[in-house]
């Protein structure tokens, strides 16, 4: 998977939020964040645009795990339980249909420590013509 290696390399915004790829397969991948201090909102608790990013990312790893270069063609959240500051978020992709161009993938956001699902993602992929 040369080109997905490349792709993580290449990924500025999630390195810039300090996620680490934990592991890609076919179709799956996981990947983690501990929230900062520059992550967290008037509240004191993770910002929700952050937490769909590392699901983005989580999601953008698993269907790009083929080879094909895939891009995403929406997605949605639900936020389900806060996340703090220091708490380390970890998020797991998994396919849940791929049918030619298109693919669905499900994506569980929870806080390391006691597996406390954070968030839920959905989203939809389209692998770009050769």
């Amino acid at each position: 998977m040369p080109e997905t290696a490349e792709m993580w390399a290449s990924d500025a915004a999630s390195r810039m939020l300090g996620m680490e790829l934990l592991g890609q397969h076919d179709g799956t991948a996981s990947v983690r964040m501990r929230v900062r201090e520059d992550m967290v909102n008037g509240y004191g608790i993770a910002h929700g645009g952050l937490v769909a990013s590392l699901a983005d990312s989580a999601f953008a790893l698993a269907c790009n795990s083929r080879g094909v270069v895939t891009v995403a063609a929406g997605f949605e959240v639900s936020f389900l339980e806060s996340a703090r500051l220091d708490e380390v978020l970890v998020a797991t992709a998994r396919e849940v249909a791929l049918r030619g161009r298109s693919g669905i993938y499900d994506v569980q956001v929870v806080r390391e420590t006691d597996e406390v699902v954070v968030a839920v993602f959905r989203g939809r992929s389209r692998a770009l013509k050769k």
